[in-house]
């Protein structure tokens, strides 16, 4: 099972502290292991700010507020950036046929001359995972999985992304328990 642009969604019962409460988008998955990043965990930082601190000047009023996020606890000094459309940037993963993920600065500087992705998340860090360590947790019942929806990323308010994310399932959040079964 290939998790690719999907979701991941954090069980009550997650122990990790990291994701206690998290969507996670799979940017990658493999037999060697996954990369994603957290979509509904906005930081203090502003994407001004940020652009600041790589001497970017950021001018466009809609970008300049939007939080930068927690996009998980590995390499939390690097970023990455979810846009759509994909573009033509130097260290893109296609995700799937609308979602990119690039890690080069390029993709900054073309949002700051205002020619960047019309949709984009920005993250600090990174979720990942070894070889087998997602689909232990899988079986751990510490996350339900569906196919991502981009509108969720990009349009749905951060508070309501983890309800949202499983409305996809036909799952209320008022409806989850920490207990889980085997039938």
């Amino acid at each position: 099972m290939n998790l690719t642009d999907q979701f991941l969604i954090a069980m009550p019962n997650m122990v990790d502290p990291n994701f206690d409460g998290t969507v996670v988008y799979v940017c990658e998955h493999s037999d060697k292991g996954a990369l994603g990043l957290v979509i509904n965990r906005p930081t203090d930082l502003t994407l001004a700010r940020l652009f600041d601190k790589i001497d970017l000047r950021l001018e466009i009023a809609p970008w300049r507020d939007e939080p930068v996020f927690y996009g998980g606890p590995v390499q939390t000094e690097r970023g990455f950036v979810l846009h759509t459309p994909t573009g033509n940037f130097s260290s893109t993963l296609n995700v799937g046929t609308e979602i990119g993920l690039t890690t080069s600065k390029d993709v900054l500087e073309a949002v700051a001359e205002g020619n960047g992705p019309p949709r984009l998340l920005v993250t600090l860090g990174y979720s990942g995972w070894g070889a087998g360590q997602l689909e232990h947790e899988l079986a751990q019942n510490g996350w339900l999985t569906v196919q991502a929806d981009p509108r969720i990323i990009f349009e749905t308010p951060v508070r309501a992304r983890f309800a949202a994310a499983l409305k996809l399932l036909g799952i209320d959040s008022l409806q989850l328990t920490g207990q889980a079964g085997h039938a």
